[in-house]
């Protein structure tokens, strides 16, 4: 903005300099003159949005005088697509052009909220899901439209820390030996994941989930070939917070320690039916 403003501040000048007699008469001729009509509309930062979208968006268009052009009604408008986070709008003077630079938002998840919608890094739902949006994302489930209208200030931590779990799960190392699929949020229960091919449910509960992450990695590392037939891993026992209980295809299953110095079956450890 303070470039643009410059840049007409020195036109102003050169008008005066070439006789257009005051400020006002050089005002007058640049906002005018058919030589500052804007000729484009440059854009950079494009990947989802197009600029056949965002032009139809934008209340300057070409042939409109380029000092008369409001670069913050540009911004604001712009923001009304939904895959734009931010636009910053620069005047060009040689020749007379509007540049664009657009920085889109990055779909993080989907969320069930009546439909599915995107939701980005800020956990911030932005746009319904559509089938040409060809995105492979964790679904987060468990909440409704009515619980996001009526009891936002609940459900936005939910959001966030189902973001942060993504982001988490990852730095884990878990992401490539068991994508997540789902993420189930609740208010009373709190986390459950479903991982793998298989759809494994792991229940996280409520806080520590880095330390729980952790345990799940040594938990399928202890578990070896057979971790692709776990049901149900349980990480939520407060009363022993190094052990993971498996319930294994069949019905079998039990606790395993594993605790950062070992990883040992205890009790009816998994085993094979």
């Amino acid at each position: 903005m303070l470039l643009a403003r410059a840049g007409i501040a020195v036109l102003v000048l050169l008008a005066l300099a070439a006789g257009a007699g005051s400020a006002f008469g050089a005002w007058r001729f640049l906002s005018t003159t058919d030589a500052l009509r804007v000729r484009e509309l440059r854009w950079s930062g494009l990947e989802r949005a197009t600029a056949d979208e965002l032009a139809t968006l934008s209340p300057v268009q070409p042939g409109d005088n380029l000092v008369r052009a409001d670069v913050a009604a540009v911004e604001k408008a712009l923001l009304k697509h939904p895959w734009v986070r931010t636009a910053e709008v620069r005047r060009k003077l040689f020749p007379p052009a509007l540049e664009v630079s657009i920085t889109e938002r990055r779909a993080a998840a989907l969320v069930e909220l009546g439909g599915l919608y995107l939701v980005d890094r800020e956990a911030q739902p932005f746009k319904r899901a559509a089938p040409g949006d060809g995105l492979d994302l964790p679904l987060v489930t468990g909440l409704s439209r009515d619980d996001y209208v009526q009891r936002r200030a609940e459900v936005e931590p939910l959001l966030a820390g189902a973001i942060a779990l993504v982001d988490g799960y990852q730095a884990a190392g878990l992401a490539e030996q068991a994508p997540i699929s789902e993420i189930h949020v609740d208010l009373e229960s709190g986390i459950t994941i479903y991982v793998g091919e298989q759809g494994t449910q792991v229940r996280l509960g409520s806080g520590e989930l880095p330390q729980k992450l952790s345990r799940l990695r040594r938990t399928l590392s202890a578990l070896g070939a057979d971790a692709r037939r776990a049901e149900v891993v349980h990480l939520d026992n407060r009363a022993h917070p190094t052990w993971a209980t498996v319930r294994m295809a069949g019905g079998v299953g039990g606790p395993i320690d594993v605790s950062s110095t070992g990883s040992k079956a205890g009790g009816r450890g998994p085993r094979g039916p």
